[in-house]
């Protein structure tokens, strides 16, 4: 059913207080209302998720799967009406798992959870076994002698901190990266961290690791946190040394198939609001939470903008970006592919935080439009979402657009829980809150409005 909706103008309140300030008309007010209401209604973003997670379920990068998941994703953007839809192919490295197990040979004989990192070579032919050495942190693993622990397995054992907005994950992120170059550099015969995750379950979280050019890299993998626990008190415990066997067997691909999947809403103006969540996910679960929610999110919201009677004022662009997990392939090919027409893009945003309620925005505009930050405020005050500052970073889909000076736009989903799912098995459809992925919606879809109406832009 389509709707009224009044052109948003740049309205300046009447008291002196305020005078010259930008704020929402009564009738934008109203508009606006009226598109929460809807979106509040909307079981869209749902049927999306539930089609792409059991339609196609995990998407590695580089994958088959993320093959099917393209095809899913120009097929859904056509059946829901958006226009010029199409698929821009890249190539890019692929990385797979095999195989994975760990055990405690001895003092104490069992099994651990574990599972590679993404990039990690294979250990040699029926695995490594080798005494266990344990790190605290990163840094003291950086600064330990670099000899003394050739062949052994390196234990790198730092814990995340639970935070609201996932603060505490760049710390504890270090780790996934660096563990296996400092083990390497050591001579260590592998490398094993705690699961950059804040749950305690047996659910190891996986994640990749950069590759550097001519450094040496030890075969490198996570245990889950109760294993991590497991394994420091084997360590405490034992009177002499703990022995672990880590096997694990990866596979690459040089050259594999990639693409991002593209679709839009005309407007009367050619510029150009991009927004969108990436479509790979991680191989253990089905990528729900990361990032399925976000394409789910953004697609169903600029449907809702596109079922208003007329035109946007702005063209909303929607992409479904490939190969974030693996490397940001997707969004280097993006910024490449379309550098010539950076320019018209006047906004670009990321959903890729999971399914939590959005409870604060943060701005990235240039320092005259930087007021205008309270349009959008004003536009989301009724789903309890606050305003912030204006250092927002746009996501990591977003980030090459940010850095050739496109203004970007974050809506901040509450984190606490999201890393107890991140890049492990129980990453599924079940943990997603339905009413709070509508609130979802309904704060995506306030906040393109607001873009895609707004006079003279947010560079300047």
């Amino acid at each position: 059913m389509k709707y009224a909706a009044v052109s948003l103008i740049l309205a300046l309140a009447a008291s002196p207080a305020s005078a010259g300030e930008p704020a929402l008309s009564a009738g934008e007010a109203a508009a606006i209302d009226k598109l929460i209401d809807r979106a509040l209604a909307d079981d869209r973003a749902y049927e999306i998720l539930e089609s792409l997670t059991t339609e196609i379920g995990p998407r590695l990068g580089g994958s088959e799967a993320e093959a099917r998941a393209r095809e899913w994703g120009a097929a859904k953007m056509k059946a829901m009406g958006l226009k010029n839809v199409r698929i821009e192919t890249f190539d890019m490295p692929a990385w797979s798992r095999i195989s994975e197990s760990a055990a405690i040979l001895a003092p104490f004989p069992q099994p651990l959870a574990v599972t590679a990192l993404g990039n990690s070579v294979s250990t040699p032919e029926g695995g490594v076994t080798a005494e266990v050495v344990r790190f605290e942190t990163l840094t003291e693993l950086k600064n330990a002698p670099l000899t003394g622990i050739e062949g052994k397995i390196v234990f790198v054992d730092e814990k995340m901190t639970r935070t609201q907005d996932g603060s505490g994950y760049g710390v504890a992120v270090a780790k996934r990266s660096e563990a296996t170059y400092e083990a390497a550099k050591r001579g260590a015969a592998a490398a094993v961290i705690r699961s950059v995750g804040t749950d305690s379950h047996r659910n190891p979280h996986t994640g990749m690791m950069r590759i550097r050019d001519n450094e040496k890299m030890a075969p490198a993998a996570a245990l889950s946190n109760p294993d991590a626990d497991q394994l420091a008190r084997a360590l405490l415990l034992s009177r002499g040394p703990v022995v672990m066997k880590l096997d694990l067997k990866t596979a690459t691909t040089p050259a594999a198939p990639g693409g991002n999947v593209i679709g839009e809403i005309p407007g009367r103006t050619d510029e150009l609001i991009v927004i969108g969540g990436h479509l790979d996910s991680w191989d253990l679960g089905t990528g729900a939470i990361d990032d399925a929610s976000g394409i789910a999110i953004t697609l169903a919201a600029a449907k809702l903008v596109d079922e208003m009677k007329g035109k946007p004022g702005r063209t909303i662009r929607v992409v479904m970006w490939g190969a974030e997990e693996v490397g940001l392939f997707g969004a280097s090919a993006y910024a490449e592919a379309h550098k010539g027409e950076l320019a018209r893009h006047a906004l670009a945003a990321e959903s890729d935080f999971g399914a939590g309620r959005i409870w604060s925005m943060r701005t990235k505009f240039g320092e005259a439009s930087a007021p205008k930050a309270k349009l959008f405020a004003e536009a989301l005050r009724r789903l309890g979402v606050g305003p912030g500052d204006n250092d927002a970073s746009g996501g990591a889909d977003v980030s090459p657009l940010k850095a050739a000076g496109v203004p970007v736009i974050d809506l901040n989903q509450d984190g606490t829980d999201y890393f107890d799912l991140h890049h492990t098995p129980d990453d599924t459809l079940d943990k997603v809150d339905r009413q709070a992925l509508k609130q979802n919606v309904a704060a995506w879809a306030a906040m393109l409005y607001v873009a895609a109406e707004t006079p003279g832009g947010f560079r300047d």
